[in-house]
């Protein structure tokens, strides 16, 4: 679809929102939507609320210029709601509003470009950015040699399930990236 939409799909009261919000390119939400459901499955983050922004070049652009000093392009931006997250263990919300994981917005003009330039499959590489900003999202990084492994390797088991649900043959989008 290529209209600015918002989608929003709820089971035993999470939900997960597929915001729109660019026209340049295309968005399988419905494929995007399956994927992540598995993936915060495999997480054990069903009952957490979960916003997905799927924004142009120059919305991503501004978004990192503001909150990460950066004035370029991206393909992800995670801002997780709750602080000081060990990404071995999950959030405990104190009140049922804090049952909230955070917004990813996902840059989905510059992934598409991406994908135009490397011959990769576009919504395949759209699922795998999308599980990177959740694994952020619930504190893993990749800042260090340490901490990238273990967010490679967290990664790769969430893309596993969605490979064995699925039939793909997704994997991490890098393997050296800290």
């Amino acid at each position: 679809m290529y209209k600015n939409s918002t989608y929003c799909y709820s089971y035993r009261g999470m939900s997960l929102i597929l915001r729109n919000a660019q026209h340049a390119v295309p968005l399988y939400r419905a494929h995007l939507r399956f994927s992540l459901d598995i993936a915060r499955s495999c997480l054990k983050v069903k009952n957490f609320d979960l916003g997905i922004i799927c924004v142009n070049n120059a919305r991503i652009q501004h978004i990192n210029r503001v909150y990460r000093g950066q004035d370029s392009v991206t393909d992800v931006l995670s801002f997780p709601f709750h602080e000081d997250l060990n990404p071995s263990l999950l959030p405990i919300p104190a009140t049922p509003d804090e049952y909230n994981l955070g917004d990813i917005y996902l840059g989905v003009a510059f992934i598409y470009e991406q994908c135009q330039k490397t011959q990769e499959d576009y919504r395949s590489i759209l699922t795998i950015t999308a599980v990177h900003g959740l694994c952020h999202l619930l504190g893993h990084k990749h800042n260090n040699p340490e901490k990238w492994k273990q967010m490679f390797e967290k990664e790769t088991e969430i893309l596993n399930e969605i490979n064995r649900v699925t039939g793909s043959k997704l994997k991490p989008l890098s393997t050296n990236h800290y």
